[in-house]
């Protein structure tokens, strides 16, 4: 037996065009000749392997197999006896042997994109013993590529931006096409790139697809470029495959252009009456870069007066003239302002081409309008002394119309009744009056506004506010703040201080309060009390003597006087009023208001109390009578007249003996105590009506016109029953429906009455229901 051999073969990939057969023939002719140089065996173990070189072509579209190549062992004797074997990936559909000479055939087209290579293995046999006379040899077939396949662009359509004003050579962006066919053989998927359409301000690097500026541009002029790229295999041979792709290119764009005004002059016109913040005008500066590279500043030049004031608008990059203050058509007509409108953002590399700024001129005139009068002030301070007599005058205010003819003004005083009461104003020249006397101590101040009104046009009014101050005189005397509860104890000793004291002046002093305490003359000889002027606006009552008693003199009045240091000084006589209290060391303050009380009231302890005890005997009973009423309240009136007017509940207390009780009580107790109703009858025809409808009524819903009609027969016999309550009653009839199996419980379906039915069978029913006969004998007689 011969060792195995292992071989690789490699399938050499030549193009096939269309062709004839002749043509056919003579290129399977000169493949002998390229045989060493189209196939590659890899390994060989052994040289007695003999084998033809192997041929296969990428895209074979030949309807019948097409031959490779040859495998043969040394061991063929061309006998017949040896058998080849083919197996592996592609064996039996893309390639077929021919078991007896060893021909590998491909059957199918072969797409190296699908499936660049194939795994095989091949094997000669005994055809008689069936026993390999060669090992199992596995190889590998490469296909080689044929260019089939056209470029293509993934990522495309393309969109780029690059600054305007770049210098040639600046990187725009990068293409990227692909190829499917085989890099690492032959050209087939090589790319080259080309410019169709750009030139000449773009240009494209040919083997790696950047595009780059070529020349400069101007976004102003021409904002979006276009720009077609191909891309071709084979190296841009003949015959190679091609695709294009679009390439959108903006320019963004850089401030290089500098703001420029429509006019070199503009006119507005500003009334007089216009308020603070009035838009007098427009203007507006043109750029054509765009987005921020056109944002605008606006500045006034020029303008001495400050009268005016611009803003930028931020949406439309509007210059916005706007009055800083108030116009007058008398005192200046015109004005004129420069204005200069600057870019926000400059771009430093096209500075040096000019300021990017531009000015224009912006003549104001002011327009006369009907003024209102004009008060020399606005707020206007006055001040009068209180108690100035009525008419005394105050202050005067003057307003003038501010236009050329001059009318006259009219003044008037806005206020309300009580400003009214006080100030009145001279209508012709403003002098403001008082109408009564002022009170600084009421009202230290007085504010109202003043209008002056022009007399030919009373539209045109104007106001001033005045405020009046009131000059404070001393003409209030100073006095004790408050009411003083001073007590001394029987056993003060001489010297004790028992209150401090102090005063209040509403009057105001220009220097501060300063008060003088002192008794009065008649009582400076007294020895009881004393004096002592802390010299700070508050003073000590001291004890004059040792010892006071309650039984000689309870109250002690002591006339204090008090001086102010006003001009002219004012002097007031305060009455401080001492308690004498039977105290030892402490004075016990709620004692000595109830002793003093008592004492004043000329009542001793036990009067009061016996005072106190009458008051509360005659609180109990008030409290008895209250009572007493309440619950008489609480029982309902005519009761009597009610129970006789319903006679519907009958109460008893007595116990019954069982059902052979017949003598616990009389059942004639239950009837009417009055007259007992006579029961009238049915009336035959109503009856059998009702029981009609009732019958009917059995066969139907609760909602048929028929039940509906028998509740409306019912609810008429009701009403015209004379034996019924004379109030309203609830009367219900239920529908019992239909499929019963006890049937109707109700009266309407009997055919008698109670008046015509006999109950005498229930006297033979023995003792039990001889109470029961009773009854209905009892009633069958009365309804008779």
């Amino acid at each position: 037996m011969n060792s195995s051999v292992f071989l690789h073969l490699m399938v050499v990939l030549v193009q096939l065009w269309p062709c004839s057969p002749s043509r056919e023939s003579s290129r399977q002719s000169s493949s002998a000749q390229n045989t060493v140089q189209s196939l590659t065996a890899v390994r060989r173990v052994k040289r007695d392997w003999l084998w033809e070189p192997l041929f296969a072509t990428e895209e074979q579209i030949s309807p019948d197999p097409v031959y490779i190549g040859q495998l043969k062992s040394d061991l063929d004797k061309q006998d017949g006896n040896l058998k080849y074997i083919l197996t592996g990936e592609g064996a039996g559909s893309f390639f077929d042997i021919d078991e007896y000479s060893g021909k590998i055939y491909v059957k199918q087209k072969l797409d190296r994109e699908k499936k660049p290579f194939y795994t095989l293995r091949a094997q000669a046999i005994n055809r008689s013993t069936q026993l390999p006379v060669e090992p199992e040899s596995e190889f590998i077939i490469k296909v080689r590529d044929v260019n089939d396949n056209e470029p293509q662009f993934l990522d495309g359509p393309y969109v780029a931006t690059v600054p305007v004003m770049s210098p040639e050579g600046t990187s725009v962006t990068q293409v990227t096409a692909t190829d499917a066919d085989d890099p690492s053989y032959g050209n087939s998927a090589r790319l080259i790139y080309s410019l169709l359409q750009g030139q000449p301000y773009f240009s494209v690097e040919p083997k790696t697809g950047v595009i780059r500026m070529a020349a400069g541009m101007d976004r102003e002029t021409k904002d979006q470029y276009l720009v077609i790229i191909q891309a071709k295999d084979m190296v841009g041979q003949p015959g190679a495959f091609s695709a294009t792709a679009t390439v959108t290119i903006n320019l963004s764009d850089i401030n290089d252009n500098p703001p420029k005004f429509q006019q070199r002059l503009y006119y507005m016109s500003v009334s007089e009456e216009a308020p603070v913040g009035t838009t007098v005008g427009k203007i507006f500066a043109e750029d054509s870069d765009i987005g921020e590279n056109a944002a605008m500043l606006y500045f006034i030049e020029a303008d001495s007066s400050d009268v005016f004031d611009i803003l930028t608008d931020n949406e439309t990059q509007e210059g916005i003239i706007l009055l800083k203050k108030r116009v007058d058509y008398e005192s200046q007509r015109r004005y004129g302002i420069q204005v200069k409108a600057v870019n926000r953002r400059i771009d430093e590399r096209i500075l040096k081409e000019g300021p990017f700024e531009d000015t224009t001129i912006v003549k104001i005139n002011v327009e006369d309008a009907d003024e209102p009068p004009v008060f020399t002030l606005e707020n206007y301070v006055m001040e009068i002394v209180e108690g100035a007599m009525s008419g005394a005058l105050v202050g005067v205010v003057t307003a003038r119309d501010p236009d050329g003819d001059g009318s006259p003004v009219r003044y008037s005083i806005v206020h309300s009744m009580h400003l009214k009461r006080l100030f009145s104003i001279n209508e012709h020249n403003g002098a403001i009056i008082t109408t009564e006397p002022l009170d600084r101590e009421i009202a230290s101040w007085h504010n109202f506004t003043v209008t002056a009104t022009e007399t030919r046009n009373p539209e045109k009014i104007s106001e001033a506010n005045v405020y009046v101050q009131v000059l404070d005189v001393n003409d209030n005397a100073p006095e004790f703040p408050k009411n003083y509860e001073t007590f001394v104890c029987e056993n003060a000793v001489s010297g004790q201080q028992i209150q401090i004291i102090s005063a209040v002046d509403e009057d105001d002093s220009e220097e501060g309060h300063h008060f003088y305490f002192s008794l009065a003359q008649e009582e400076a000889n007294s020895s009881h009390f004393t004096v002592k002027d802390n010299q700070d606006n508050t003073a000590g009552i001291f004890t004059g003597k040792t010892g006071f008693r309650r039984q000689e003199q309870v109250f002690f009045y002591l006339p204090i006087l008090i001086q102010d240091n006003g001009t002219p000084p004012l002097t007031s006589t305060n009455t401080l009023t001492v308690t004498v209290c039977s105290c030892d060391a402490e004075v016990n303050t709620f004692y000595c208001r109830y002793e003093a009380f008592m004492y004043s009231l000329g009542l001793s302890t036990e009067a009061l109390v016996a005072i106190l005890a009458c008051i509360l005997i005659f609180l109990v009973f008030f409290l008895a009578i209250v009572t007493i009423r309440q619950q008489q309240q609480k029982k309902p009136p005519f009761s009597e007249k009610m129970e006789e007017f319903r006679e519907n509940i009958v109460s008893y207390d007595d116990e019954g003996g069982g059902e052979e009780d017949t003598e616990a009580f009389d059942i004639s107790a239950l009837r009417t105590r009055t007259v007992m109703r006579t029961h009238k009858p049915r009336k035959k025809k109503v009856a059998s009506e009702i029981q009609s409808l009732y019958r009917q009524s059995l066969q139907v819903g609760p909602d048929s016109a028929i039940f509906r009609q028998f509740i409306s027969e019912k609810l008429e016999e009701a009403n015209t029953d004379p034996s019924v309550p004379p109030y309203d009653s609830l009367q219900t009839y239920a529908f019992e429906g239909t499929g019963s199996l006890a049937g109707s419980l109700s009266s309407l379906g009997s055919n008698t009455s109670d008046m015509d039915q006999s109950y005498d069978y229930l006297a033979d029913w023995g003792p039990h229901f001889k109470q029961l006969a009773g009854m209905y004998s009892s009633h069958r007689t009365v309804g008779d």
